[in-house]
């Protein structure tokens, strides 16, 4: 069975993630986990044993909280958990202890919500961008506005490297749940002719599936970003898909960031973002 790692601030825009995680699992048999990272502090005036018993006070404390934070978004949705667990682990750093435990733990995906970022964030990460940037593990971006409803058609995005190694992913994440895949791809003028030979040949592999190809010449005037979304208005998909490249210089990362990090500040539907190494 595969497993999701679902994480939680227990803020109200962390609820979006639980729901898309939840609303999956309802469509397909995955085990969720949900995860909350904390950090609790030592005061140095207290003694070792002074602080092992605060700690295991406040440990039961939050982890209460995120039993009862998930218990609510469940039944919210009028769904009994299934396959479905709730773990804490102290950490300073909250991406790097998300990303640690999905690793260690072999989980398939992470599911975070996001909420979007101003311009210093977007520049240094957020734990969105910093495990979309960082993680082996694939992860998926649920914007904070989603509410939970039947995924049924999925836009993926290529830029036709390794295509057809990424169009298997993108169909043994669609086929589970049942989902139809919308193939997208910008064009230019010198590329047309060779786009449609290697899309036509990738796709004869999967003929078995239903892949519905959308080849589009881009405003050169907008960015990548604005194009694609002017895509997902047209298609209205339940969830995008991208790859992005995470082997860049720290130069590249910060003045040409990640477009599938990117997206994921302002997305206006869930993206599931895979590494393309």
């Amino acid at each position: 069975m595969q497993k999701i790692l679902v994480t939680t601030d227990f803020s109200a825009n962390s609820k979006a993630g639980l729901r898309f995680a939840i609303q999956l699992a309802s469509q397909h048999k995955y085990e969720l986990t949900f995860f909350h990272s904390y950090y609790l502090v030592k005061p140095t005036a207290w003694s070792d044993a002074t602080f092992q018993s605060h700690k295991k006070v406040e440990t039961k404390k939050i982890q209460d909280q995120l039993n009862n934070f998930v218990d609510a978004v469940y039944k919210s949705m009028n769904i009994i958990p299934r396959n479905s667990k709730c773990i804490i682990i102290n950490s300073v750093f909250v991406d790097a202890n998300i990303r640690e435990y999905a690793a260690q733990n072999k989980f398939n995906y992470i599911c975070i919500s996001t909420r979007g970022a101003g311009k210093l964030k977007k520049m240094f990460g957020t734990n969105t961008s910093n495990l979309i940037n960082q993680s082996d593990v694939p992860v998926i971006a649920v914007p904070s506005s989603y509410r939970s409803k039947k995924i049924t058609n999925i836009l993926y995005a290529s830029d036709l490297t390794r295509l057809e190694k990424e169009l298997k992913q993108v169909v043994d994440f669609a086929k589970p749940i049942k989902a139809r895949v919308e193939l997208l791809h910008f064009m230019s003028p010198l590329e047309i002719i060779t786009d449609s030979k290697i899309i036509e040949t990738a796709v004869k592999k999967f003929s078995k599936y239903d892949i519905k190809l959308h080849l589009e010449n881009p405003n050169h005037i907008e960015t990548l970003i604005t194009n694609i979304e002017s895509a997902i208005k047209k298609s209205k998909p339940s969830m995008v898909i991208m790859f992005t490249q995470q082997n860049r210089t720290f130069f590249e990362k910060l003045f040409q960031s990640s477009k599938s990090a990117e997206y994921s500040f302002n997305a206006k539907v869930p993206v599931l973002v895979f590494n393309k190494i």
